[in-house]
This record gives C-alpha cells, sequence and structure tokens, in this order.
C-alpha cells in the first residue's frame, strides 16, 4: 500500500529538507510544495518552521499562502505544524513587536521572562496531558525532545494543550485540537521518538482519508 501524500508547506523556512527526509523515511509521498493546488490535494499537511513569527507571516501572504492553510485546516484536513509552525497557529505573538498569525487556535506566543537564558536550546522532557491522542501512541511520558525557541505558546483554552515541558516555567510545547497537531520541538531531531510522532501522524492521516 502506497503511503499517503503529504504536502509540506514552502515559505522558506530553513528546516523543510530534515523534516520532508523524515516523512519519506516513514513511507511517505511528500511533496514540498507551495502550490494552493497540491496543497488543497494532499492527504494531509506538515508546517514547519525556523525563525520569526513576523517575517514568516509575511512570507505566507506574499505566496498567498495563509487562505490555503486556514482552509485546509476548517476542511479538517490532518495538519502537524513544527516548531514556529506551532506558533503561526496562534493568534498573536510578541515577537517582532506584536504579529497576528494565523488565527487557528486563541492564544498568544509570548517571549520567556527575564533571567531565563534565550534561546532555548536542546534536549527537554515533556509530561503528556492527551496521552490517548493517537499522535503520542507509544511515546512514554518523560521522552526527550530537542527544542530551539526565544517564544513560547500560550494557549487559552487548557484543553488545546496535549503536552508541556518545564524550563523556568511550565509551558505549553505542543497542542492538539480537532485536526490539528503540533509541536514546539523539533520530532526530525529528536530520533526513534520523534519518528514516532510522524508515524502516528502518517497512521492519523490514513485513518481519516
Amino acid at each position: 500500500m502506497s503511503g499517503p501524500n503529504i504536502a509540506i508547506i514552502n515559505y522558506g523556512a530553513g528546516n523543510l529538507r530534515s523534516v520532508a527526509k523524515a516523512l519519506e523515511s516513514l513511507g511517505a509521498n511528500v511533496h514540498v510544495t507551495a502550490d494552493p493546488a497540491e496543497i488543497a490535494a494532499a492527504d494531509g499537511l506538515v508546517l514547519p518552521g525556523q525563525g520569526a513569527c513576523d517575517s514568516a507571516m509575511v512570507a505566507l501572504e506574499a505566496q498567498s499562502l495563509t487562505e490555503s492553510v486556514k482552509r485546509a485546516i476548517v476542511d479538517e484536513k490532518p495538519f502537524f505544524g513544527v516548531c514556529l509552525g506551532l506558533q503561526l497557529l496562534f493568534d498573536y505573538t510578541e515577537e517582532g513587536g506584536g504579529t497576528e498569525c494565523l488565527g487557528v487556535i486563541p492564544g498568544k506566543v509570548r517571549k520567556f521572562p527575564p533571567g531565563l537564558k534565550v534561546p532555548h536550546m536542546g534536549w527537554n522532557t515533556i509530561e503528556l496531558l492527551q496521552p490517548d491522542h493517537p499522535v503520542f501512541e507509544d511515546v512514554p511520558e518523560g521522552s526527550h525532545f530537542y527544542f530551539v525557541h526565544s517564544y513560547y505558546p500560550d494557549p487559552e483554552s487548557p484543553e488545546s494543550t496535549a503536552a508541556v515541558t518545564d524550563y523556568g516555567l511550565r509551558f505549553c510545547c505542543a497542542v492538539a485540537q480537532g485536526n490539528v497537531v503540533a509541536t514546539q520541538f523539533h520530532p526530525e531531531k529528536s530520533g526513534p521518538v520523534g519518528l514516532r510522532l510522524y508515524a502516528n501522524f502518517l497512521r492519523m492521516v490514513r485513518s481519516m482519508a
């Protein structure tokens, strides 16, 4: 059986290839694309990201990708956001003096408070709040994942939070809401347990096809 068709949304983010290779290794048919038609036709979407929310929003708008992403989510297409791809889902970020984002998940993205070394970079453990979610199946409690970020998501509703991490404060490091899953950490840089998340996502895509 051939793998699902996954569109990785290409708005110039730096980690496109590493995400694509991880998904390809699990049998997915991957298309790195900025074409709204390919995005609409895909079985599932991945929004990767490295860098700043303000410049990412400019890039998404410039390529007419903002509406494509929102429409796919409203149409209940399985969606996985990675790092900046998580932060972009929120209403607003403090980054860049304040920037409106995609508004998919109510809440704000905040800068880590003074006194903490930023970026938060390296391995850290997570605590699962939605351990029964299909994307987190067979992911052990306390698993280590790789982080690189200076801002953190703060959802309005606690029910959106799928996992938390401690770094001077306890913050949301993963969200799960309907067809949308997103992580602040990088699964593609997190070894076998990171690949487990992607494999689970591909299984979710197949189940929703």
